[in-house]
């Protein structure tokens, strides 16, 4: 198979060498920066670099952009991508992606498919990309009624090939409503938590708890702010939710009530374990 992957930063240059690792596929990359173009040619995660122009030579293309700038690129491109070939983006949201590129693609003859790989490291960039970055995690497919059921099955079996452990499936609108509860929601809590003021005092108090909860505080401020407001609705309802729980938290910890306070930190306790979420 022939593979363009538009966008060699962690997801796309990982994706790259995975393929190369599991696949004989040929891979060609698009960037626009030509350092990372020659970091992925003599690291051979790509086999060509290539322009929009050769879309129309490629089986699956994968964009592997921002939120906006895959919406663009998509649109940009769409008499450039093969009739009857793949086109599937990795965002974190899905609904606003599909509602915008799914149709003009379906009009070309193009099939597309919205998806979303459940990986990332703290750091960003082909620099950090590596071959095994999807090892036991979830890839995520988002069918739709336009959706071409060949379509979905060979890009479930793309995604085990390369080395995700599963491919879940979901509708757009259910992904962005669990992906804020998951995700999102977890990037806000974090950015929030750092900024108290007890932050400059934290040196050599702090263990593995402080650490879990602010990992995700460093996070690329343009990437999430498009995910955050693609998104506004599901996350401010899981915002509110959680206004609420600290409240009672708050309330019966100001209020000294210790069976209520034991309570709810059982009730947490318990429904971490129902989780099996390590």
């Amino acid at each position: 198979m022939k593979i363009a992957i538009v966008g060699l930063g962690l997801i796309g240059g990982s994706l790259a060498k995975a393929i190369k690792k599991n696949t004989d596929s040929t891979v060609y990359g698009i960037d626009i920066s030509e350092q990372v173009i020659k970091d992925a040619l003599e690291q051979e995660a790509i086999d060509e670099a290539v322009a929009g122009e050769h879309l129309c030579f490629c089986d699956l293309v994968i964009v592997a952009l921002h939120p906006k700038k895959t919406v663009e690129y998509i649109l940009d491109n769409k008499d450039s991508f093969k009739p009857g070939g793949i086109v599937i983006d990795c965002c974190g949201v899905k609904e606003s992606i599909v509602n915008a590129v799914e149709q003009p693609l379906y009009e070309r003859g193009v099939h597309y498919l919205g998806c979303h790989p459940m990986a990332g490291r703290e750091f960003s960039g082909f620099a950090y990309s590596v071959d095994n970055l999807f090892e036991k995690a979830s890839f995520i497919v988002t069918p739709t009624d336009k959706t071409d059921p060949t379509t979905l099955d060979t890009v479930s079996r793309f995604a085990l090939e390369v080395g995700f452990d599963r491919c879940v499936t979901s509708t757009p609108k259910e992904h962005d409503e669990i992906i804020a509860f998951t995700s999102q929601l977890a990037h806000v809590v974090s950015s929030a938590y750092i900024k108290s003021p007890t932050l400059e005092k934290q040196a050599g108090f702090s263990a593995g708890s402080f650490k879990d909860l602010t990992r995700v505080a460093k996070l690329n401020p343009d990437m999430w702010t498009q995910l955050f407001l693609m998104n506004s609705d599901a996350l401010v309802e899981q915002i509110d939710n959680i206004i609420l729980r600290l409240q009672e938290y708050h309330d019966c910890i100001a209020q000294k009530d210790e069976k209520k306070l034991y309570d709810l930190l059982e009730e947490g306790s318990r429904l971490k374990e129902k989780s099996n979420v390590m």
